[in-house]
């Protein structure tokens, strides 16, 4: 589920919708994006196609999420890299006024193997968070891996969303959502996943999206620019040489 945890770190990542207000929503989404990066990391540099079906009941949500490969770039084009799955209960925080909370837990699957026959191990992750009813809705997010890392990654998310800036007809308006985060990594994290001990600072997101409600769906085309921090991060050949990278993707969602 690592794009649920981008949705999460921008809105306290994904990671992930904001639901109406009813007991019990379905939503399905399908993603197309020009690669797969998640935290930095260049996960799949070609595109891929990552559908989800998401449940949400009161103040809990259970969804499920996949990475599928639309290339050979990791020798399973048509086929499944990743599946997650992901349960989260969100709230406010009794007491004080204009703070919600969020904790949760992530499981990461990763079915087959890998171009030289070795398999990537599953891992997991929970996660805590708190949300300020603020300008820019705040937000801070920490997610612990329990099994193969043993480590922590930390976002300071900021958005803000215009409902309407522009239409394409009387009944068909087009809306603005604008997203930043910043991502960091314990000592232990970046040695798993960068080969540096260090605690760093280790990515900064942009993204900005176009949301068009239509046929009671919503279409959003995006734009995602992200860039590596610290030096010993982005001195890293652990996903290629690249340290910046711009994102483009389309998303379709229903909620039921």
């Amino acid at each position: 589920m690592r794009f649920f945890i981008f949705i999460c770190s921008v809105l306290a990542c994904s990671g992930g919708q904001v639901f109406a207000k009813r007991s019990m929503n379905f939503e399905l989404r399908a993603d197309y994006v020009s690669k797969y990066i998640w935290r930095g990391q260049n996960v799949d540099d070609d595109p891929v196609f990552q559908p989800s079906i998401n449940l949400s009941w009161k103040d809990f949500t259970a969804a499920i999420w996949g990475n599928l490969e639309l290339t050979n770039i990791n020798d399973k084009s048509g086929n499944f890299s990743e599946i997650d799955c992901y349960l989260n209960y969100s709230s406010d925080l009794l007491g004080l006024e204009g703070i919600g909370y969020s904790v949760g837990f992530i499981y990461y699957d990763f079915p087959g193997a890998t171009a030289d026959g070795t398999r990537i191990p599953d891992t997991s992750e929970i996660f805590w968070g708190l949300n300020f009813y603020l300008p820019l809705s705040p937000s801070v997010t920490v997610y612990h891996d329990l099994d193969e890392v043993e480590g922590s990654y930390a976002s300071l998310s900021f958005e803000h969303s215009i409902e309407k800036i522009t239409q394409i007809t009387p009944n068909v308006p087009v809306g603005l959502d604008i997203s930043a985060s910043l991502g960091y990594g314990s000592g232990s994290y970046n040695k798993y996943y960068w080969g540096t001990d260090q605690s760093k600072l280790n990515d900064l997101i942009f993204s900005v999206s176009f949301p068009i409600e239509i046929g009671g769906c919503t279409l959003a085309p995006s734009l995602n620019y992200v860039t590596l921090v610290s030096d010993d991060i982005r001195d890293s050949n652990a996903y290629g040489t690249d340290s910046d990278f711009f994102v483009a993707g389309i998303s379709l969602v229903k909620i039921f």
